[in-house]
C-alpha cells in the first residue's frame, strides 16, 4: 500500500472512531440533560405551587369537590389558558402540567384533570417519599410498552402550622409532565448534533486529504531528488538542487544532500583511484623492464631503443596524469563562466589547431579549417580545450599523409579524420573515462580521457557532442548551447 493511502486510511479511521465516540457520547447525553433541566424546574414550580396550595389546604377549603378554593380556581384558569409560544423555531400551544394534590394520608384532594380525585396515592413513590420528608419523583409511562408516553412526576410538600405553632406536612402537591412534550427539543438538538458531527467529519476528512497530499508530495519531491541525485561526471550536468520543503522534511532534504556529497565524493575517487591503477600498469611495466635492461652492457642501438621507450612512457603517464587533473578540475565546476564580450568560435578553433600543429607535423597529418562560426557566452579557454582534444584525437587515429578538417558553422564544430573509424558497438561508449579504442597501428596509448573532458565542457555550456561514423573515417561535432 503507498504512503498516501496509509496516512489517509489511518487519519479516517482515527477520525472515525473519535467522531463515533464523541457523537455517541454528545447523542446519548442530550436526553437524559434534557430531562435533567425538565426536572429541575419543575421541582421549583411544584414548591411554588405547594407553598400556595398551603392556606387552602390547612382551612379545609381544598377538599374533595371543593371547586371554590382560591388555589383551585387559580390552577384551572392556568389549565384553561391559551398560550402561543415560539421557543427558539419551536411553537409551543398547549399547557402541560398536570397537578394534582392529595392530604397527609396520601388520598387525592384535587387533580387539574378531575381523573384521580378521591384515589389513594399514599404508595405512588412521589407521595410516599415526600411524606417521609424526602425528595418525592417518578416517572411512569401511561403506556408500558411506549417509551414516549412517559411522564415525569415531581412532588413538593404542603406545610401548615399545627396547634403548637410547629410546622408540618398536611399534604403534597405533585406536578406532572409528559416527556413527549421536550422531545421535540430533544430530536432537534440531536439532528443539530449529528450534523454538526457530519460537517466537522467532513471538514477533518478534507483537512486529512490536505495534509496527506501535502506530505506525500513532499515525500515524493524528496524521492525523486535522490532518484535523480548521480555522483559528478555520469550524468549529462550538475546535480539538481535541494528541494525546498519546510520543518523535518526539510533538514532530511539537506541531509540527503550532505550524504549525496559524500558518497558521491567517495565514488568519485574510488572509481578514479581503480581507472587510474589499471591505466598506470601498462607504462609502469615498460618502464620498469626497460629500465632493469638498460642496467646491463647493451648496444648503442639497443639503448637507444630502450631509453626511446622509456621517454614514451613517461610523456604517456604525463599526458594521462594532466588529463586526469583537467577532467577533475571541470568536473567539480557546476558551470561554464563567460566573459565580457562573447566568445568567437573561430578564434578558439585557430587556437586548437596551433596547439596540436607540432604533434601533426610529427605524424605527417595535414590540419584545415573551414568556414568562420559564430559567438556565443562561452569560455573560449574550454572551448579550446574541447576542440584540441577532439584534433589531438584525430590526428591518433589518422594516416600518415591524412588530412584532419574543421568544419564551423553557427554554434557548431566539426572534426573529420580519414582514420578507420570506430566499431559500432564502441559508438555508445565513446567518452567514458578511460575507455579506447585500438590506434590504426593496433596500440591502445590514449588515456580515455580526452573525449571524457569534452562532454564535460559541453555539459557546462549546455550542449553536446555528437559523434558518428562516416565513410572518411570518425566525425565528432560540438553542438554549443547558450
Amino acid at each position: 500500500m503507498r504512503l498516501g493511502l496509509r496516512l489517509l486510511f489511518a487519519f479516517f479511521l482515527i477520525n472515525g472512531i473519535a467522531a463515533f465516540f464523541v457523537l455517541r457520547v454528545f447523542t446519548a447525553e442530550i436526553k437524559p440533560s434534557v430531562r435533567e433541566v425538565m426536572e429541575d424546574m419543575m421541582v421549583d414550580t411544584a414548591n411554588l405551587l405547594a407553598e400556595l396550595a398551603s392556606d387552602d389546604l390547612a382551612s379545609g377549603r381544598l377538599a374533595a369537590g371543593a371547586e371554590d378554593s382560591d388555589f383551585a380556581r387559580h390552577v384551572r384558569r392556568y389549565a384553561a389558558r391559551p398560550v402561543d409560544a415560539s421557543i427558539w423555531g419551536l411553537s409551543k400551544q398547549t399547557l402541560d402540567f398536570r397537578i394534582y394534590v392529595t392530604d397527609a394520608r396520601g388520598r387525592v384532594l384535587f387533580d387539574t384533570e378531575r381523573r384521580s380525585v378521591g384515589d389513594d396515592y399514599s404508595q405512588w413513590r412521589d407521595v410516599a417519599r415526600t411524606l417521609r420528608g424526602e425528595y418525592g419523583a417518578r416517572a411512569t409511562r401511561d403506556v408500558q410498552t411506549d417509551d414516549t408516553s412517559g411522564v415525569m412526576y415531581v412532588a413538593a410538600p404542603i406545610w401548615i402550622d399545627g396547634a403548637g405553632g410547629e410546622r408540618r406536612i398536611g399534604g403534597v402537591l405533585t406536578v406532572a409532565k409528559p416527556t413527549r412534550t421536550v422531545q421535540r427539543f430533544i430530536d432537534r438538538a440531536e439532528r443539530k448534533v449529528l450534523q454538526g458531527g457530519l460537517l466537522l467529519l467532513a471538514l477533518s476528512a478534507a483537512v486529512g486529504v490536505a495534509v496527506t497530499v501535502w506530505t506525500v508530495w513532499h515525500v515524493r519531491r524528496l524521492r525523486d531528488y535522490a532518484r535523480s541525485v548521480q555522483a559528478p561526471g555520469e550524468g549529462a550536468g550538475p546535480p539538481p538542487p535541494v528541494p525546498r520543503v519546510p520543518g523535518e522534511l526539510g533538514d532530511l532534504a539537506r541531509a540527503m544532500d550532505r550524504m549525496r556529497e559524500r558518497l558521491a565524493g567517495r565514488d568519485y575517487i574510488e572509481g578514479y583511484v581503480r581507472a587510474l591503477t589499471h591505466e598506470l600498469k601498462s607504462p609502469v611495466a615498460a618502464i620498469r623492464g626497460a629500465g632493469e635492461l638498460l642496467q646491463d652492457d647493451l648496444p648503442a642501438d639497443d639503448r637507444r631503443q630502450f631509453a626511446a621507450q622509456v621517454v614514451e612512457q613517461s610523456e604517456r603517464l604525463q599526458r594521462l596524469v594532466d588529463r586526469l587533473l583537467e577532467l577533475s578540475k571541470l568536473e567539480q565546476r557546476q558551470h561554464a563562466e563567460a566573459g565580457a564580450a562573447p566568445v568567437a568560435l573561430r578564434a578558439c578553433a585557430e587556437a586548437a589547431l596551433r596547439q596540436c600543429a607540432a604533434r601533426a607535423r610529427q605524424r605527417g597529418v595535414r590540419l584545415q579549417l573551414e568556414g568562420e562560426g559564430g559567438s556565443g557566452p562561452w569560455e573560449a579557454e574550454l572551448i579550446t580545450l574541447a576542440l584540441g582534444n577532439l584534433v589531438d584525437n584525430a590526428i591518433d587515429f589518422s594516416p600518415a599523409g591524412g588530412t584532419v578538417r574543421v568544419v564551423l558553422d553557427g554554434a557548431t564544430a566539426t572534426v573529420q579524420d580519414e582514420g578507420p573509424g570506430v566499431p559500432d558497438y564502441a559508438l555508445p561508449r565513446l567518452g567514458e573515462r578511460f575507455f579506447t579504442t585500438a590506434r590504426p597501428d593496433g596500440t591502445r596509448s590514449g588515456s580515455g580521457l580526452g573525449l571524457a573532458i569534452v562532454k564535460r565542457v559541453m555539459a557546462l555550456h549546455g550542449g553536446r557532442l555528437d559523434v558518428a561514423r562516416t565513410a572518411q573515417g570518425l566525425r565528432a561535432t560540438l553542438v554549443l548551447g547558450g
